[in-house]
C-alpha cells in the first residue's frame, strides 16, 4: 500500500531512526500502540508532524492491519521509505490523493474554449478544459480542475483539492484538508482551512496557505509564498521570491537572487539564500539567515540569532540573549543591550585570496559596543561600521 510518514529533521520517528531508501519491520502491527505508522491521506501527517522544521516521505506498506483511525493513519508490519517530499510535493500528493477518489461524472466535465464544469456534493468533482475554462467542486470530498489558458479551479469542502494548469490558472481550497495547486507561468493557489496546502509553480506564481498547520510552496522567478497559521511553513523558491510565514512555530524559507524571508512567531525561523536576499525572525526563539553576497539577517526576540554569511552582510540581533553573526567579508553586526556579535575579519595573502584571519564575539554592554550600532572588525579591533 502507498503512503505517507512524517519525522522530525532528523529523520525519526518516536526515537526510530530512518533514512531514505531504509527498509523496516515490526513483529506486531496493532494501530497507535505497536507496528510501523502511517498515513494515506498526505495532509493528515501534520496531525503529528507540523510542516515547519519536519521532513515527509512517500512509503510502501506491507502487511497492514485492516484498523482505521479518525483520520487515515494505519499502521504496518513492513515499510520502505521510498523518496523524501518537498512541501510542494506533499501538496501533489494530497491533491492527486483526492483526484483519484472523486466520483466523476459526464455532467462534471466540460472541454472548449470557454467551458465551465460544476459538481455539488459529497464527493462530487469537476473538470473543465480549455483556454478559458473553469471549474468548481462543491462538497466533502470535492475536487476541481482546470487546464486551459485562464482556467480557474475552486475545490470546497473538508477535503476538497483544486488544481489549475496554464499560463494564468488560479486555483483555490477551502476546507479542513484543501490543497491547491496552480501550476502555469502566473498561476497563483490558496488553500484555507486547518492543515490546507497550496502549490504554484512559474514565474510569476503565488501560494497562501491560511489555517492552523498549512503549507505554501511557490516556486518561479517571482513566486512568492505565505502561510498563516500555529505551524505554517512557506517556501519561495527563484530569483525574486519572497517567503512569509506567521505563526508560533512557522519556517520561512526563500532561496534566490533577491529572495526574503520572513517568519515571526515564538520559535519562527527564517532563512534566505542568494545575493542581497533578507531574512527576519521575529519572537522568542526566531532565527534568521542569510546567504550570499549583501544578504542581511534580523532576529527580533529573546534569544533570537541572525546569521549573515556573504561579503558584505549585515546581521541584527533584537532582544534579551540574542546573537549577531556576520561571517563574510566585510560583514558587519549590530544587536540590542545583553546581545552578543560575533564578526569575522578578512584579509588578502600574497597570491590575493582572501583569508579569515580571525573572529571575535563581544557583548553588547553599552559602553564599549552600543546598542543598535553596527560594528566591523578591523585590526581584531570593534569599530562602527560606516553608513
Amino acid at each position: 500500500m502507498l503512503g505517507f510518514k512524517g519525522f522530525d529533521k532528523n529523520w525519526k520517528c518516536r526515537d526510530k531512526q530512518y533514512e531514505v531508501g531504509g527498509a523496516y519491520e515490526e513483529p506486531e502491527a496493532s494501530l497507535c500502540n505497536k507496528g510501523l505508522h502511517f498515513c494515506e491521506h498526505p495532509l493528515d501527517c501534520f496531525n503529528y508532524y507540523p510542516p515547519a522544521g519536519s521532513r515527509f516521505a512517500e512509503v510502501e506498506a506491507d502487511e497492514v492491519s485492516d484498523e482505521t483511525s479518525d483520520d487515515t493513519k494505519r499502521v504496518a508490519k513492513r515499510l520502505v521509505v521510498k523518496a523524501e517530499l518537498s512541501l510542494r510535493g506533499l501538496v501533489e500528493a494530497a491533491i492527486k490523493f483526492v483526484f483519484d477518489r472523486a466520483e466523476w461524472g459526464d455532467g462534471d466535465k466540460a472541454t472548449g474554449y470557454q467551458g465551465a464544469a460544476s459538481a455539488t456534493g459529497n464527493q462530487g468533482a469537476a473538470s473543465a478544459t480549455g483556454n478559458q475554462g473553469a471549474a468548481s467542486a462543491t462538497g466533502y470530498q470535492g475536487a476541481a480542475s482546470a487546464t486551459g489558458y485562464r482556467g480557474a479551479a475552486s475545490a470546497t469542502g473538508n477535503q476538497g483539492a483544486a488544481s489549475a494548469t496554464g499560463d494564468q490558472g488560479a486555483a483555490s481550497a477551502t476546507g479542513y484538508q484543501g490543497a491547491a495547486s496552480a501550476t502555469g507561468n502566473q498561476g497563483a493557489a490558496s488553500a484555507t482551512g486547518d492543515q490546507g496546502a497550496a502549490s504554484a509553480t512559474g514565474d510569476r506564481g503565488a501560494a497562501s496557505a491560511t489555517g492552523y498547520r498549512g503549507a505554501a510552496s511557490a516556486t518561479g522567478d517571482r513566486g512568492a509564498a505565505s502561510a498563516t497559521g500555529y505551524q505554517g511553513a512557506a517556501s519561495a523558491t527563484g530569483n525574486q521570491g519572497a517567503a512569509s510565514a506567521t505563526g508560533n512555530q512557522g519556517a520561512a524559507s526563500a532561496t534566490g537572487y533577491q529572495g526574503a524571508a520572513s517568519a515571526t512567531g515564538n520559535q519562527g525561523a527564517a532563512s534566505a539564500t542568494g545575493d542581497r536576499g533578507a531574512a527576519s525572525a521575529t519572537g522568542y526563539r526566531g532565527a534568521a539567515s542569510a546567504t550570499g553576497n549583501r544578504g542581511a539577517a534580523s532576529a527580533t526576540g529573546n534569544r533570537g540569532a541572525a546569521s549573515a554569511t556573504g561579503n558584505q552582510g549585515a546581521a541584527s540581533a533584537t532582544g534579551n540573549q540574542g546573537i549577531a553573526m556576520a561571517s563574510g567579508i566585510e560583514g558587519k553586526a549590530s544587536g540590542s543591550l545583553g546581545c552578543w556579535i560575533v564578526l569575522a575579519e578578512w584579509s588578502r595573502d600574497k597570491d590575493g585570496i582572501w583569508q579569515r584571519m580571525r573572529v571575535k564575539s563581544a557583548k553588547v554592554d553599552g559602553k564599549r559596543i552600543k546598542p543598535g550600532v553596527f560594528y566591523v572588525l578591523k585590526n581584531g579591533k570593534f569599530v562602527e561600521a560606516d553608513g
